[in-house]
């Protein structure tokens, strides 16, 4: 089994910044592709970024690119999520996931075999 625990949760001002942590432990060799999702009050868990540990491949949703980074550190089984300019509709739950490989359908919650338990983040304009 894998376990995730994320940290760096919290309330920041429109433009700020924020950088969330994800460990994974247990099993990590089952967690080569780890990412982040977000879930907002009363929406749909939508896809923010993933890295793969095989190639250092990573991908981003179109309204994070150019203001979120993706990096790990892979001594650690950790993976971060530096955001930058935050908008007050980047507020919402982020959850880290992770499953064996990104593949190509790596925006698909569902493919995702482990999760942590969310943090909140929330931007005030």
């Amino acid at each position: 089994q894998v376990q995730l625990e994320e940290t760096g949760g919290g309330l920041v001002q429109a433009g700020g910044s924020l950088r969330l942590s994800c460990a994974a432990s247990g099993r990590t060799s089952s967690t080569n592709c780890m990412g982040w999702f977000r879930q907002a009050t009363g929406k749909e868990r939508e896809f923010v970024a993933v890295s793969s540990w095989r190639g250092g491949s990573t991908y981003y949703a179109d309204s994070v690119k150019g203001r979120f980074t993706i990096f790990r550190d892979n001594a650690k089984s950790t993976v971060y999520l530096q955001m930058n300019s935050l908008k007050p509709d980047d507020t919402a739950v982020y959850y880290c996931a992770a499953r064996l490989n990104c593949g190509t359908n790596y925006q698909m919650a569902p493919q995702y075999n482990y999760w942590g338990q969310g943090t909140q983040v929330t931007v005030s304009s």
